[in-house]
């Protein structure tokens, strides 16, 4: 299953995760600690929460659009949701400059952000890539890039094939549910 990538919800989360830091951080570890937030989602719920892509690269799991809107100035004629509340890179930083109305995210989702900084927050970005390099679904890609699938992180989550399938079929009938819930926020 490929979601499309919802670019408003990816920056609502990490938007989310540089206020919890003081509105500042390197976004390597942004990238980090938003792949954690997908993976736990996924293992959780059988959804992710940025609706990103993931690869293996040199530095552990990356949320690829996201890692895209960071690196990469935009298209002429677009104008990424992104670059409304986050800054372009400042050396290895990225900052914080207006924060999103809450649209996308559920309430349980803002949890899991709050719980994946309590939990991974105050490490450095250089031992979150440690520490990403010890997930099972991560490869070494030897100066690639490899793909990770969301049924990898489900596996390496020791998911099984009839839950993936139960979760896929919730995933679909999350989206109408999603919609009303966000409505009585």
């Amino acid at each position: 299953m490929v979601l499309r990538f919802n670019e408003r919800r990816a920056t609502e989360a990490a938007a989310r995760f540089l206020k919890l830091r003081g509105n500042r951080m390197s976004y390597l570890k942004l990238i980090k600690l938003l792949y954690l937030l997908d993976r736990e989602a996924l293992l959780r719920w059988g959804r992710p929460v940025t609706t990103d892509r993931y690869f293996s690269m040199d530095n552990g799991p990356v949320v690829s659009r996201i890692y895209d809107l960071i690196r990469e100035e935009p298209a002429p004629g677009t104008d990424p949701v992104w670059h409304h509340y986050i800054s372009t890179p400042q050396g290895w930083e990225v900052v914080l400059i207006a924060e999103p109305e809450p649209a996308e995210l559920s309430r349980a989702e803002e949890g899991l952000i709050d719980e994946i900084y309590a939990k991974h927050g105050k490490m450095n970005r250089w031992d979150l890539v440690r520490l990403s390099h010890d997930l099972p679904e991560w490869q070494d890609p030897n100066g690639g890039a490899i793909p990770i699938q969301y049924r990898d992180i489900l596996r390496a989550g020791n998911k099984t094939r009839l839950r993936s399938r139960r979760w896929r079929l919730n995933w679909s009938r999350w989206q109408p549910l999603k919609q009303c819930s966000n409505r009585h926020r």
